[in-house]
């Protein structure tokens, strides 16, 4: 990597830095898998990132209980499996094994591919880095989801979105709306009940609820194993039963599970089924409430679809996270209006001039793991050849600032 500062005219111009090998953008775990592959194959890259950390998302908008709930084995990036001694449901630290050092506070302003150079221009404050490749490892989870409704800015209390909810203990006795029955919305509605507030959880879409372990064993891992000899349709029946015998029928508490099956679901549209940790008996019991759909926020609470009116003391929303790409990759046809690659799984990781995508499976860290294998050695098979080009071993040209 080279970089240079010039001055013309008395003009400052921007620092343009040369990239060895491909530009990542994102230190999340999907750009952490594709450097540590990188490095695998002798392969040199920049990772950028717009804070000052790695995953940020993990560390900094994420509540204190969050833990994964699949087994390790099924979370691992490539390269270091999970040690026999870690426990099932792990945490994982990643970078320093593979010394992956992103340049951090590089937010990302553009990305656009220049035809006539065939080289990738990608701009930051006050850079910009040019490469013949880029790896998009921003993800589908990169801003909240805050969605509008009628009266929010009319509500006395605080709303706040779960990517800056921290802990039940912040609402102890007081009666709180949860605006989403998704894994953040029931596992902060759980929290809630366990810091003694009163949580009230508004299931407006269906989801599915199974349980996190079937007979000793992960539910998510049973379905992996049975789909390898079993049709889709069936393991999902199979499954459904299972969860309908040890967790009852949770559409008679107000959680209404969709017509196509959990496992069907979540490789069709990505949607992943609720993992009960204890839920669903904080539900039965009572303790979480169930509500439909809101109409409107009101000065001191909310009314809802059914006709109830109630009052609270602080709102949360648990509404999800979208992909940003949009808002910076310029001129680019590979992905769609909602920054996801139109290419579907699981040809979506190679897009065209270049341009790669890791963490947009909605496979989890598992279609992660397997993207990041097959960019790294693509990217390393050209690595030899273009390295060599002349303008590889050419002074940086300047671009101004814009």
């Amino acid at each position: 990597m080279e970089s240079l500062k010039a001055q013309e005219g008395g003009e400052e111009q921007v620092k343009c830095v040369w990239v060895h090998g491909p530009i990542i953008v994102g230190a999340g775990p999907s750009g952490l898998a594709v450097a540590a592959c990188l490095s695998h194959h002798g392969v040199p890259y920049v990772i950028l990132e717009r804070t000052n950390c790695i995953t940020s998302l993990w560390q900094h908008r994420t509540y204190d209980r969050l833990k994964l709930h699949l087994p390790k084995h099924f979370c691992e990036l490539p390269l270091i499996p999970f040690p026999l001694h870690f426990p099932k449901y792990p945490s994982n630290s990643y970078a320093s094994r593979f010394n992956i050092r992103p340049r951090f506070n590089q937010s990302v302003q553009t990305a656009q591919f220049d035809p006539c150079s065939q080289l990738w221009v990608v701009k930051t404050n006050g850079f910009q880095y040019i490469s013949p490749w880029l790896v998009v490892a921003t993800g589908e989870n990169a801003e909240p989801v805050v969605p509008s409704i009628s009266g929010m800015d009319k509500f006395r209390g605080p709303i706040v979105h779960t990517s800056v909810y921290k802990s039940g203990s912040d609402y102890k006795n007081q009666r709180v709306l949860v605006i989403g029955c998704g894994n953040s919305g029931m596992e902060v509605s759980l929290d809630l009940c366990r810091h003694n507030a009163n949580p009230y959880m508004v299931a407006r879409n269906t989801v599915h609820v199974l349980p996190m372990e079937m007979f000793g064993f992960s539910t998510f891992g049973i379905a992996m194993a049975l789909l390898k000899w079993l049709p889709i349709k069936l393991v999902d029946k199979l499954v459904l039963a299972a969860a309908r015998l040890m967790l009852g029928d949770t559409a008679r508490y107000g959680v209404r599970r969709p017509k196509t099956g959990p496992i069907e679901l979540k490789l069709v549209t990505g949607k992943t089924p609720v993992l009960d940790v204890g839920q669903v008996a904080q539900i039965r019991s009572g303790n979480i409430k169930v509500m439909e759909g809101v109409k409107e926020i009101t000065r001191n609470g909310a009314k809802f679809m059914d006709g109830q009116e109630k009052e609270f003391s602080a709102i949360i929303l648990a509404t999800g996270y979208k992909s940003n790409v949009p808002t910076w990759l310029k001129s680019c046809e590979s992905f769609t209006k909602d920054g996801m690659p139109k290419t579907p799984f699981p040809m979506g990781w190679k897009g065209e001039n270049g341009l790669y995508t890791v963490g947009f499976t909605r496979r989890g860290l598992l279609g992660t793991a397997s993207d990041a294998v097959k960019i790294a050695k693509d990217i390393a098979d050209q690595w030899m050849t273009v390295k060599d080009r002349s303008y590889c071993n050419s002074h940086i040209i300047f671009l101004k600032s814009t």
